[in-house]
C-alpha cells in the first residue's frame, strides 16, 4: 500500500496537472471563446508540444499494462507496434500533414467531406463516436478505477469518479489547449515512472545480463514466424502498417494534435518528435514485463496472470516514494488517453453532426456545443462501464477488435486520396460498405468459430494482421475500380487534396526547417532499423 510521502507526490502531480491545465485555459492572453481555439489550440501550438500530446494521448494506463502483460507472456514482439509507430508517424508528417492543414477542416470526416462526399463524412464520424463511447471512453475509465483499487486501496467506482472528474473539469473548460499542455507535463511523468520500474527491476534482478540468462533468447525477438498466431514478421511487415496508417494518420484522436500546429513545420517536426518517443516503450514499457517474467524464473516475485505484471512490480519492489512516482506515471498516462478521447469526440460532435444541422451556428454557441457534448461523452461513458461486466471478457475484446476489421478501407481511401486524383466518392463509398461487411461477417464469424468448417472457419481463423492486409488489397481494388467505371471528379473537388494539383508553396516558407526534418526523419529510420538488427 502507499504511505505518506508516495501521496504527497500522487497530489503533487494533481495540483501541477491543474495549475497546467488553468494556466494554458484562462490566462489573458490565451482566454478565448473562438471554436478554433477551444477545438484547435488556435492552430498556434510548437512541435515540441505536438509531439509530446502525440506521445503521451496513445499511451493509456490499459496500454501500460497491456503491454507489460505481453511481454511478460511471450516477449518484446508486441513492441514491434510500437516501433512501426516512429515509421507511421513519419509517413503523417511528410504525406497527410500538408493535405490536411492546408485544407483547414477540423476533423478527418470534415476532410473526406471535402475530398469525397458528406456520405463518406457521415460514415467516418458515425463509426468513430461510437467507437470512442463503446471502447475508448469505458475502458479508460475502468482501467483508471482498476488502478485506483489496486494500488492505492480506493474503490473501484470511487476511483472512476475521481479520474472522470478531474479530467473532464479541465477538459470541458480549456479545450484541447488544456489537453496538448497537460499531456507534455504528462509526458515527463510517465517516462520518470517506466525508468523507475525499468531500473529497479534490473538491480533486483542483477543486471542484464541475468535477464536474458533467466527470460532466455526466445523472449527477445522482435521477429516471429509466419506461423505464430499473434505476431508472424508476415503480419507485422503488411498488416500492421494498414492499421497503423488508420490510427496515426486517420483518425481524429491523433490527427487533431497535428491540427493545431502553428504551421505545416511545426506539425511535421511534431510528428517526428513524436516518432524518437515512439521508441521508447519497448524498453521502458515491454521490457518489464519480460523482468516479470525473469523475476519469476528467478523465484523473486509470483505473478498470478501476466497482465498482473506491472501492478506486481510496483506493489513489491518499489520503496516509499517511487512508488508514488510511478502510480502518478499510470494516473498521467491515464489522464491523458482520457482527456484527448473526450475533446476529440467532442469536437466530432460539434463539428460533424451539431454544424451540419445548424451550419450558421455562432463561434460562441459551438464552444458550447462541445463542452456540453464531453458533459455527456463522460455520462455515457460511465453508465457503459456496468455493461462491460455483463459481457464476457472474449465477445468484449472482439467488440475491441470491430475498429481494427473496418479501419483497412478507411487507410485506402486517405491513402489513395491523397495519391490520387482520379479516385472519387462513388469509389470511395463502394470500398467504405465492402470493407464494414467484410469486417463485420470476420467478427461475426470468429464469435462462432468453434462450430465452423471449411472456408468460413478459414476466413475466422486467419490471423488478423494478415485479415487487415487482405481487406485492404480488396477495398482498393473496390476504390479503384468503382472509380475508373464512373465519372472523374471536377478538378475544384480535388484542387489542392492531392500531390498532383497541390503547389508547394505551403511548405516552402522555410527550407531550413524541411532540411533539419529530413535529416531528422533519416535518423530515426535508421534508428528503427538498428532496433530491428539488435532484437532479431
Amino acid at each position: 500500500m502507499l504511505e505518506y510521502l508516495d501521496w504527497i507526490l500522487i497530489a503533487a502531480y494533481f495540483i501541477i496537472v491543474f495549475l497546467v491545465a488553468f494556466w494554458s485555459s484562462f490566462s489573458k492572453k490565451r482566454k478565448s471563446k473562438d471554436s478554433s481555439d477551444y477545438f484547435l489550440a488556435g492552430r498556434n501550438v510548437g512541435w515540441f508540444i505536438i509531439g509530446a500530446s502525440l506521445f503521451a494521448s496513445n499511451i493509456g494506463s490499459e496500454h501500460l499494462v497491456g503491454l507489460a502483460g505481453t511481454g511478460a507472456a511471450s516477449g518484446v514482439a508486441v513492441g514491434q507496434f510500437e516501433i512501426l509507430a516512429s515509421l507511421i508517424l513519419l509517413i503523417l508528417g511528410w504525406l497527410f500533414v500538408p493535405f490536411y492543414l492546408k485544407s483547414g477542416v477540423f476533423t478527418m470526416p470534415e476532410f473526406l467531406e471535402k475530398r469525397y462526399s458528406s456520405g463518406t463524412r457521415w460514415y467516418l464520424a458515425v463509426i468513430s463516436i461510437v467507437g470512442y463511447v463503446l471502447t475508448k471512453i469505458s475502458v479508460t475509465i475502468a482501467a483508471g478505477g482498476i488502478v485506483f483499487e489496486s494500488l492505492m486501496g480506493i474503490e473501484f467506482w470511487t476511483g472512476a469518479l475521481i479520474v472522470v472528474i478531474i479530467t473532464g473539469v479541465y477538459t470541458v473548460l480549456g479545450g484541447l489547449r488544456a489537453v496538448l499542455y497537460t499531456d507534455m507535463v504528462q509526458m515527463f511523468i510517465l517516462i520518470g515512472g517506466a525508468i523507475t520500474v525499468t531500473v529497479v527491476g534490473l538491480v533486483k534482478l542483477g543486471g542484464i545480463n541475468n535477464l536474458y540468462n533467466y527470460a532466455g533468447p526466445g523472449f527477445f525477438s522482435l521477429w516471429k514466424p509466419m506461423s505464430d498466431p499473434n505476431f508472424p514478421w508476415t503480419g507485422i511487415l503488411f498488416g500492421a502498417p494498414i492499421l497503423g496508417v488508420w490510427y496515426w494518420c486517420t483518425d481524429q484522436f491523433i490527427v487533431q494534435r497535428v491540427l493545431s500546429g502553428k504551421d505545416v513545420n511545426h506539425s511535421r517536426r511534431g510528428t517526428i518528435f513524436a516518432g524518437y518517443l515512439k521508441l521508447l516503450p519497448l524498453i521502458l514499457f515491454v521490457i518489464p514485463g519480460v523482468i516479470a517474467f525473469a523475476l519469476t524464473q528467478k523465484g523473486l516475485i509470483t505473478l498470478d496472470a501476466p497482465d498482473h505484471a506491472l501492478p506486481t512490480l510496483v506493489g513489491t519492489l518499489l520503496p516509499v516514494g517511487l512508488k508514488g512516482i510511478v502510480v502518478a506515471g499510470l494516473l498521467a498516462a491515464l489522464m491523458s488517453s482520457l482527456s484527448s478521447v473526450f475533446n476529440s469526440c467532442s469536437t466530432l460532435i460539434t463539428w460533424d453532426i451539431y454544424k451540419k444541422f445548424q451550419p450558421n451556428a455562432t463561434e460562441k454557441r459551438l464552444v458550447m456545443v462541445g463542452r456540453i457534448a464531453t458533459v455527456v461523452l463522460v455520462i455515457f461513458g460511465l453508465l457503459w462501464i456496468p455493461m462491460m461486466k455483463l459481457i464476457s471478457g472474449q465477445i468484449y475484446q472482439y467488440l475491441q477488435s470491430v475498429q481494427a476489421y473496418i479501419s483497412p478501407p478507411i487507410a485506402a481511401i486517405f491513402l489513395l486520396g491523397v495519391l490520387s486524383k482520379r479516385v472519387n466518392s462513388q469509389g470511395a463509398i463502394a470500398a467504405l460498405l465492402t470493407g464494414f461487411v467484410l469486417g463485420i461477417a470476420r467478427l461475426i464469424l470468429e464469435l462462432m468459430k468453434d462450430s465452423l468448417t471449411g472456408f468460413f472457419y478459414q476466413y475466422a481463423d486467419l490471423n488478423f494482421l494478415h485479415f487487415a492486409f487482405l481487406l485492404f488489397l480488396v477495398c482498393t481494388l473496390v476504390l479503384v475500380v468503382v472509380s475508373y467505371f464512373t465519372s472523374q471528379p471536377s478538378l475544384q473537388k480535388v484542387d489542392g487534396l492531392t500531390i498532383h494539383t497541390t503547389t508547394k508553396e505551403i511548405d516552402i516558407k522555410d527550407k531550413s526547417w524541411r532540411k533539419r526534418d529530413f535529416i531528422l526523419s533519416i535518423l530515426l529510420i535508421l534508428c528503427v532499423g538498428l532496433v530491428w538488427i539488435y532484437f532479431s
